[in-house]
């Protein structure tokens, strides 16, 4: 069962965001599917939250791509530790177009029943996507240490 709830699991990364294949969503996602991962600002929850996250990101980052670097299943549990990379050519939460390529890491953790997606929680490293965007300064960037009086 293992085996196959990886394989399950992996068509969400693999043909869903690095093909933009949406309607793989509907095959290995429940109907009532709840996600307890922080989403974008305007990402609905549920199965469909997951299809607008597809793709905006592909909108936003043109040449998305995830790489599943380690997955472990034990139980009804799938972890995956993957890396995401990009290039900003489109609007993204709230953000405009940077133009610049980010690689960040996540964990995502999936609970499947009956052969589908019921459960995900996720841990990512967004200050660094962020960074590396433009968005938030990186520490040798600061003009000013954290805490420093003015």
């Amino acid at each position: 069962m293992s085996e196959q709830n990886k394989a399950i699991d992996a068509r969400i990364a693999l043909e869903a965001f690095n093909q933009g294949r949406v309607e793989v969503i509907d095959q290995v996602i429940s109907a009532d599917f709840v996600d307890h991962s922080q989403l974008p600002p305007g990402v609905p929850s549920g199965r469909e939250g997951v299809k607008a996250l597809v793709k905006a990101l592909r909108s936003a980052f043109p040449d998305f791509k995830v790489n599943i670097e380690r997955q472990i299943a034990e139980g009804d549990l799938v972890v995956q530790h993957i890396s995401a990379t990009g290039t900003m050519k489109g609007d993204f939460a709230g953000m405009p177009a940077s133009g610049k390529r980010a690689r960040w890491e996540a964990i995502h953790i999936s609970r499947l029943a009956n052969g589908k997606v019921v459960e995900h929680w996720s841990v990512q490293d967004q200050l660094g996507m962020l960074q590396q965007l433009g968005f938030v300064p990186t520490p040798e960037r600061a003009e000013e240490p954290v805490g420093a009086k003015r």
